[in-house]
């Protein structure tokens, strides 16, 4: 056993070979994930997060809750003296127990589901994947294997909502609303919670210890993250769980809540509100129809488990990313049909890109290249690589389809989806629109991200790509 032992950390530790090449080839491979070293530019970038993050999304929640929605009064009441930072504070909901009891039942009840419920909706659902599922190669070497359920845990928590607001009649469907910002400080709690745990746990006890990376920097390590995969035991990973239960799963019942609410107040439901749950309701199924898929994004594959996945995942998701529906509870506007065909339209049109694109990379892998895109035989770059254990792989990269239109052109379907939700609010407020303007910055920065990090795992064949397909975003124009 000791030997095997040996022989397998031999496989896993770089390999230094006595020209030195091998070993400048394993550390420029160890680009590959997140930064070894901090920037003075990034570090300030992260201390800002850090400090302001939990505020913005408290001030547009209190815009909505104390100024109907309005992103400037609050600025101005305080210019003008009207108001001060501590009479804000106080008029906000404070935390209660009640809303403690309802979001520990909650992040309990998607535990129970995620781990003690293995997936049988793909046994009977045709075309879905899920059950036991390999992930991406870490930098490291490893491959991670996962329990994909989280379409059957949907269905089951949404069954459960449906099922209480017809039948059982428990709780209220507006709950969520009535004690949203008392929410607000257990997601709080939770976020920073889980941030902190696996910030001690990368240090004292960490699940693969070559995967984990310290930058001497311990703002950068605790916002970024410092273990790729951290988990409990044999299948609770934190960043499969995180990315997607308490936040993606709530999303769509968060925006229920809300259209029960307006139901509520005004005694009718407008087609905005409607529009907003589609639109968004969509986008998360095909989220979690696709989660064995989402194995091979850059948020499993590239990115560490620190404060940036587990907090924003608890708070800035759940709360910012509903804020249309939020909004329509104040402000119920009655779209005219064409305007509500145009948001419609340019939604479904965003998610057929933003699917598509994504389905041909996806056919790709799986056929490795044996496949036909637009009726044709999809062309590639091949290209090579080598993990941090020292080892070869080969890659292709596609160049066909919409990925010949665009090196991410997945984001630009996403970005006209993004726009089509705030549409829908109709152009009374600004902040509806910060969905849109937050999306972009998000996704212009992961392009930038993403393709720092192709250039330092591909190297030659990353520029042959980018050379081959030029444009990022938008053909002709980024």
């Amino acid at each position: 056993v000791k030997a095997a032992e040996t022989m397998e950390s031999k496989r896993r530790r770089p390999q230094h070979h006595a020209n030195g090449k091998g070993s400048e080839a394993v550390e420029k491979s160890a680009q590959w994930g997140r930064a070894w070293e901090v920037d003075w530019f990034s570090l300030i970038g992260v201390v800002s997060l850090l400090c302001f993050a939990p505020f913005i999304v408290f001030y547009f929640v209190m815009a909505c809750d104390q100024y109907e929605c309005s992103i400037s009064q609050p600025l101005l009441e305080l210019c003008q003296g009207k108001a001060t930072l501590l009479s804000i504070w106080a008029r906000a909901p404070s935390f209660t127990w009640t809303a403690a009891k309802i979001y520990a039942i909650w992040v309990s009840f998607q535990v129970f589901l995620y781990v003690c419920i293995p997936d049988v909706t793909h046994k009977f659902i045709p075309g879905y994947v899920g059950g036991v599922q390999d992930g991406a190669r870490t930098p490291a070497g490893f491959i991670n294997k996962y329990e994909i359920n989280g379409l059957q845990c949907w269905i089951i928590t949404h069954a459960l909502w449906f099922a209480n607001a017809n039948y059982f009649h428990w709780f209220s469907p507006t709950i969520i609303f009535d004690n949203w910002i008392p929410l607000l400080w257990c997601t709080n709690i939770l976020g920073y919670a889980v941030s902190t745990f696996a910030f001690v746990k990368a240090y004292l006890f960490p699940t693969n210890a070559e995967d984990c990376k310290f930058t001497g920097n311990i703002f950068y390590n605790y916002m970024m993250g410092i273990e790729f995969n951290p988990r409990i035991g044999k299948w609770f990973d934190f960043k499969l769980f995180f990315n997607g239960r308490p936040g993606i799963v709530a999303w769509t019942l968060i925006n229920l809540s809300y259209m029960a609410k307006q139901q509520e107040l005004y005694g009718h439901v407008t087609n905005s509100m409607i529009l907003v749950n589609v639109l968004q309701g969509i986008y998360v199924l095909d989220f979690f129809w696709n989660e064995a898929w989402y194995l091979k994004t850059i948020d499993i594959c590239h990115d560490h488990f620190g404060w940036y996945l587990g907090w924003g995942d608890c708070v800035w998701l759940p709360y910012l990313y509903t804020l249309q529906g939020l909004y329509l509870v104040y402000h119920p506007v009655q779209l005219s049909d064409a305007h509500a065909l145009a948001v419609l339209l340019l939604g479904l049109v965003g998610y057929y890109i933003f699917r598509s694109t994504n389905h041909q990379k996806d056919l790709f892998r799986r056929t490795e290249g044996a496949c036909s895109i637009w009726r044709r035989k999809p062309t590639y770059i091949e290209c090579s690589y080598l993990s941090a254990d020292g080892r070869s792989h080969r890659s292709k990269l596609l160049t066909s389809g919409f990925w010949g239109v665009a090196r991410h052109f997945n984001y630009t379907g996403d970005l006209m989806g993004s726009l089509a939700y705030c549409a829908a609010c109709g152009f009374g407020h600004i902040l509806p629109y910060f969905y849109i303007v937050y999306m972009t910055i998000l996704l212009v920065h992961r392009c930038v991200r993403d393709e720092h990090r192709c250039s330092s795992k591909y190297g030659k064949d990353w520029r042959r790509y980018t050379d081959t397909v030029p444009y990022r975003l938008i053909p002709g124009l980024f």
